[in-house]
């Protein structure tokens, strides 16, 4: 948009939502991933606001599963968002605790996990990497951003062939069937890390079944609560 406006100062520019989120993806079949604490970890690293103060000048919401209020109409509100599990604001105290676990697994300033973490190559893909990268610093682990072309890289995910990668989902629509079924159903074709869950499958299915809107939007915000 500052390029428009540097060079059209006349342009009248109008910056609208987009329904997309950033994904950090782990293999959960490559040690030490395996182990649901150091993935934990991983997640206490983030700062998710950072991300937006960097690659978007501002520009974005931290949301769960569903676009965030007031532009999505199924997004759960922001304060309870930070109430979810690793999504608390205090960044600080997150990594703290992230270290913790990383020292219990023997990782420390002295002994850090090395990891290479993929990305499509293109240049908003690799620069959020790098953003990534810098922030998995916190918790004792070194990432090298490994560039994939654009060819290669949904073959490589979806067959598993990544230890840490950095994706994207982009979701067409703001719907929860769209959503939970495309990218948290068991088999789904965007569950890039194979999670099945019988009864979220369950859940899933008992939003969709549905009529009523409200009770549909308070089962939809229990279950990003829940999970």
């Amino acid at each position: 948009m500052k390029d428009v406006k540097a060079q059209a100062p006349q342009a009248i520019c109008e910056l609208v939502p987009q329904n997309t989120s950033r994904d950090l993806l782990i293999n959960r079949s490559r040690p030490p991933f395996d182990d649901r604490d150091v993935r934990r970890a991983m997640a206490l690293s983030l700062d998710r606001k950072a991300f937006i103060d960097i690659l978007e000048e501002g520009q974005g919401d931290i949301g769960a599963a569903m676009m965030p209020p007031p532009e999505g109409r199924w997004g759960i509100p922001p304060e309870i968002v930070a109430t979810l599990p690793d999504y608390g604001l205090d960044v600080q105290k997150n990594r703290a605790e992230g270290r913790q676990i990383m020292q219990a697994r023997g990782y420390g300033p002295d002994r850090r996990l090395v990891v290479k973490v993929s990305r499509r190559n293109t240049a908003p893909a690799v620069n959020a990497t790098v953003v990534l990268v810098d922030q998995l610093k916190e918790i004792y682990i070194d990432g090298e951003v490994e560039p994939i072309d654009n060819a290669l890289w949904f073959t490589r995910v979806m067959r598993d062939d990544y230890t840490v990668a950095l994706g994207a989902t982009f979701n067409g629509v703001d719907e929860p069937d769209q959503i939970f079924y495309e990218t948290y159903a068991c088999g789904a074709e965007n569950n890039a890390d194979g999670f099945c869950n019988p009864e979220v499958d369950k859940l899933i299915d008992r939003q969709s079944a549905e009529f009523g809107q409200e009770k549909r939007k308070k089962l939809v915000g229990d279950r990003a609560e829940a999970g």
